[in-house]
């Protein structure tokens, strides 16, 4: 039985924890952001390094408005970087590529489409030199992954939120990107799709193994899911403030995190984090 303290907890201090740089996958160093205005300028984020292990799962809490949104799309390349850089195996990013695949709150599926054809668009983009049998097979797989197989002609307008959502997990796995991010892609669910939708991410996550940065605002989610929590001090000038790492073996299941002892030590140690 292992039971844990404040003290045991693992904490890494930002910025003390470095990997060797075959095991990084995504790397911010000295990210900054900054928005003119009248009155001057806005720092959003400051200083900020964070090290993303290959096939690493990372998710980020903070309270809102600490730029947690901002910093996702700035590594998605949605979003300029006013100073330091972001890295993707090594390579500074200079904008969207299909090595980052982004799951939005909104799944922001075109209306007319069907499922499929939602899939299709990235998918025809990333493999433009397989044949049109072998994209449609990929995009058919992820959908089926994701319990749509019977709705691949629907059409999106007709889905409803959780499974519109759905579609969206299934084009930004589709894509095989070698970052997945997810920006509080169940915010908007009632809990029983949110926890429905949690599995079937963490399941073809267990499979594929893309390293994930997911934002969210439940700490149980972040728990269940992620390999460390990343804490975000509030803004301005927000940096890292903390990480966790949650030492639970893969792959999981809801009943086993919520059973095992250091379960609510970790959630005890977010919430007052949070709290201060």
């Amino acid at each position: 039985m292992s039971i844990i303290t404040e003290k045991t907890i693992t904490k890494e201090v930002l910025g003390s924890s470095s990997f060797p740089s075959n095991e990084v996958m995504l790397d911010l160093k000295k990210l900054k952001k900054v928005y003119p205005t009248p009155k001057g300028d806005y720092v959003v984020l400051e200083d900020l390094d964070l090290q993303i292990r290959k096939e690493e799962f990372v998710t980020i809490i903070g309270h809102s408005g600490c730029g947690k949104t901002t910093m996702l799309s700035m590594i998605a390349g949605l979003n300029p970087i006013s100073g330091g850089n972001i890295a993707v195996l090594g390579k500074n990013i200079s904008g969207p590529g299909p090595d980052r695949g982004v799951i939005f709150q909104a799944p922001s599926l075109m209306p007319w489409m069907t499922s499929l054809e939602n899939v299709m668009l990235g998918v025809n983009q990333v493999f433009p030199h397989g044949t049109k049998s072998q994209r449609t097979d990929i995009a058919k797989y992820y959908l089926q992954k994701v319990g749509l197989e019977d709705s691949f002609h629907k059409k999106a307008a007709e889905l409803s939120q959780g499974m519109q959502q759905r579609v969206g997990i299934a084009r930004a796995f589709a894509i095989k990107p070698k970052v997945l991010l997810l920006d509080e892609p169940f915010g908007m669910l009632d809990s029983l799709t949110r926890g429905e939708l949690q599995d079937i991410l963490i399941e073809i996550w267990n499979k594929e193994k893309i390293t994930a940065v997911m934002i969210t605002h439940d700490v149980d989610e972040a728990i269940f899911l992620a390999d460390r929590v990343v804490m975000m001090t509030s803004g301005p000038r927000a940096k890292i403030g903390d990480i966790l790492d949650i030492n639970f073996e893969r792959p999981r299941t809801r009943k086993s995190v919520l059973e095992h002892d250091d379960y609510y030590a970790y959630r005890k140690h977010l919430i007052d984090f949070l709290e201060h």
